[in-house]
């Protein structure tokens, strides 16, 4: 009897309990629920078995890039992080090819720019030289006389006798010179020419003199002006100049002058010599000149267009630089109406030379 009794007892209550589980969730198991390397031989009775259970939550990050779980998250991601340099001012500007970063961007005045004003009238209201408050006048004077003549504006001189020969030709020998010199400071002086050749024994057949003001067109070139005059062929004659004379490039020496007479005849001469050396003392000369005329002299025998020419070369040695003795030889020639009229006078009409000369200078 007492069996029985806790049959009908145990069946009672165990089947209220498993009443309330039917058609229950079952939560999975908690994550932290630690997993068994190896089952047991035989596996314990399910308490679920015959159980439906739902598939677990969706998780919410799923298809999300998740940092790694080690590292934690930057506050910053996402974010453009600018560069670690401070970012140029001048950045988009073009900039020129300098130093400077500030050329080519307009930076407007600054504090230390000199000011544009004119100066005040006050500062012109002075003395001219405010020394002169201080000291007597004519001692100024003279200190500023002395500081003038030691800092540009000396004086100088220099002649050049720069052909002084014998012409030696087939049968007429003769001399030729042509010299020339100056005084004055370094922009302004006065120039004196002079040229001429004759036959020995006889009155030169060609002299000139030339006095000319000499200004510096810049440190290579001079501007001349002044006037000429013939004495030799005759009858005189009277001549303004106006011409060129320098130093152009690759150190050729060039003379050009316009010659218009008193009686209205138009002329031209250009000369040009290079001094190539051959040693420091040992020096090659070539020289050549041409002559021109716009109308026909006959009177001094000279015909239009180009009248004459010479070409030379002349070998000198420089015992010291101002003496010089040398040789050379020359062709001239006469051309057009003026070698008509020379023919005429029985004339040479042109040949050549073998010279003998000196140059110098002091």
């Amino acid at each position: 009897m007492k069996p029985l009794l806790a049959v009908l007892f145990v069946t009672g209550v165990a089947t209220p309990a498993l009443a309330q589980h039917t058609g229950h969730t079952m939560p999975a198991p908690p994550a932290t629920q630690p997993v068994r390397d190896a089952a047991p031989s035989q596996p314990a009775t399910d308490p679920h078995a015959g159980h439906s259970m739902p598939a677990q939550p969706a998780n919410p990050h799923a298809g999300h890039a998740m940092p790694p779980p080690a590292q934690p998250a930057d506050p910053h991601a996402g974010h453009v992080t600018p560069p670690t340099t401070p970012a140029n001012p001048h950045a988009g500007h073009t900039m020129p090819e300098s130093s400077s970063p500030e050329q080519g961007h307009d930076m407007g005045e600054t504090a230390t720019d000199p000011p544009v004003s004119p100066p005040p009238d006050a500062a012109r209201s002075g003395p001219a030289h405010a020394a002169d408050t201080v000291f007597r006048a004519n001692e100024m004077d003279a200190a500023r006389s002395v500081f003038l003549n030691e800092h540009g504006a000396i004086r100088g001189h220099r002649v050049l006798i720069d052909q002084l020969e014998a012409r030696i030709q087939n049968g007429r020998d003769g001399y030729a010179w042509d010299a020339q010199g100056w005084y004055g400071g370094a922009i302004d002086r006065l120039w004196l020419k002079s040229e001429g050749e004759g036959t020995f024994g006889e009155s030169p057949e060609q002299a000139e003199v030339q006095a000319l003001w000499s200004r510096a067109l810049d440190p290579w070139f001079n501007l001349q002006a002044g006037v000429r005059y013939d004495f030799r062929p005759d009858p005189e004659r009277g001549y303004l100049v106006l011409g060129i004379e320098g130093l152009a490039p690759h150190w050729f020496e060039v003379d050009g002058a316009l010659f218009l007479s008193d009686k209205g005849d138009l002329s031209a001469r250009f000369e040009g010599e290079y001094d190539l050396r051959i040693t420091q003392r040992l020096i090659l000369q070539p020289r050549a000149e041409l002559n021109l005329a716009l109308q026909d002299v006959p009177e001094l025998a000279i015909g239009s267009g180009l009248s004459t020419a010479e070409a030379g070369l002349r070998l000198r040695y420089e015992i010291v630089p101002e003496f010089a003795p040398y040789v050379g030889v020359e062709y001239g020639r006469a051309f057009g109406d003026t070698a008509r009229f020379r023919r005429a006078a029985n004339e040479d009409v042109g040949g050549w030379s073998f010279l003998v000369g000196v140059r110098t200078w002091f």
